[in-house]
């Protein structure tokens, strides 16, 4: 029997992940996508940000900066798209998105046989999620497990208990996530992530700093207030991954758009301070 239950409107934090969804829907319609998000439009519709949403801002400033943060999803997008085919191609079989949302990379990317993606997050994201994958029958490319768990809670007994192998390499995802935790709750979830996992783990962070909040303002995510946005970049986030245990490489937004074929021809001064896009690995 289908199940004809409305899913739960997106409120709070994982709201914003609906508006993710629908940039990702957006750019999945351009000839030249750097991704091709199938699921994405269906998300935004089912959070009524589909087939329209709030016009762009009359004001300029606002207009600029809802701008700014499309281009930083889609940019974050391919860059974490990107870490993962890599991880893949090393041998890492275990793929862990904390904070998934709408993520509907178990379903868009070719994963190698014997992959298994586990998407944590909390059980109202993920049972609006179910409802619309239910819809759209989707199909994942991978094994796919959802741990309905609070990260503010112990998530990797949680993981655990839902097959994780942390004696086994696994690639971690943190894609728009640490910009909501406080900065304890960032470096006890970096703790936890350090503690399951395996010498040759990968993992990739988008991380934010005080200029760009104080820059976008308002518009920090689609549909997320700025008062969500508690967290900052540190001031050495090689240093700081170092000092976790990893090997890290960081790049700005600007950096990777140029190398995808998106440059902006005024990148911001802020520009000089290091790269929100990290990527690291286990040592």
């Amino acid at each position: 029997m289908t199940d004809e239950r409305e899913p739960v409107q997106p409120s709070g934090v994982w709201a914003t992940a609906v508006g993710v969804a629908r940039v990702r829907a957006l750019e999945s319609e351009r000839e030249d996508a750097l991704f091709r998000d199938p699921l994405a439009q269906a998300f935004a519709a089912a959070g009524g940000l589909w087939p329209s949403s709030s016009p762009l801002p009359d004001d300029e400033t606002a207009r600029r900066r809802r701008l700014a943060v499309s281009f930083s999803i889609v940019i974050r997008t391919k860059y974490l798209d990107d870490l993962l085919l890599r991880a893949s191609a090393s041998g890492v079989r275990q793929v862990v998105l904390l904070g998934a949302g709408m993520d509907s990379r178990a379903f868009r990317m070719d994963w190698p046989e014997g992959t298994r993606l586990f998407e944590v997050d909390t059980a109202a994201p993920l049972d609006f999620k179910a409802s619309v994958l239910r819809q759209e029958r989707a199909v994942a490319r991978c094994e796919r497990i959802t741990v309905a768990v609070d990260l503010r809670e112990d998530w990797p007994a949680a993981l655990t208990a839902a097959g994780h192998d942390p004696a086994t390499p696994t690639v971690w995802i943190a894609e728009g996530l640490l910009i909501y935790l406080p900065e304890d709750a960032v470096e006890l979830l970096l703790a936890r992530i350090s503690t399951q996992s395996a010498p040759g783990s990968r993992m990739g962070l988008t991380l934010g700093s005080r200029g760009v909040i104080e820059g976008i303002g308002a518009d920090a995510e689609p549909g997320s207030p700025a008062s969500m946005w508690v967290s900052e970049m540190p001031d050495d986030p090689v240093g700081w991954l170092a000092g976790h245990g990893w090997q890290a490489d960081s790049h700005t937004l600007h950096e990777r758009a140029a190398a995808y074929g998106r440059p902006v021809s005024t990148p911001p001064q802020r520009e000089k301070q290091p790269g929100g896009l990290i990527s690291a690995v286990r040592r």
